[in-house]
């Protein structure tokens, strides 16, 4: 059976105060995040950190794409002016100082 050549994919996640990987790209695909955001539905202002994350030769190298990024009460935030291509194994990492904080991202997965 052939591999689909394009898989569209919706990540979502409820952020908390520990870094999780809410995507990682699978073997045999490149992912293109399409789009990258968070809602804070809460009535303070929260923070949120974004990030890309690979391993090379055992090593991980993280990347910062937003570092304790504040986000105003009942505001969304969007991490990505373009797209970001992601190679395979390649992990994107969040976490936000509330359990308000509500991400929602794009990616599509395109057979190498």
């Amino acid at each position: 059976m052939a591999l689909p050549l394009n898989i569209f994919k919706t990540v979502t996640h409820v952020l908390g105060s520990t870094s999780v990987g809410i995507y990682t790209a699978p073997i045999g695909y490149s992912g293109v995040v399409l789009l990258a955001q968070v809602a804070n539905t809460g009535s303070t202002t929260e923070t949120v950190t974004f990030s890309h994350e690979r391993t090379t030769a055992g090593i991980a190298v993280t990347t910062e794409i937003a570092k304790d990024f504040p986000i105003p009460p009942n505001d969304t935030a969007t991490f990505l002016d373009g797209k970001l291509s992601l190679e395979s194994n390649d992990v994107l990492v969040i976490s936000g100082s509330s359990g308000d904080l509500k991400f929602l991202g794009s990616v599509l997965e395109t057979l190498k």
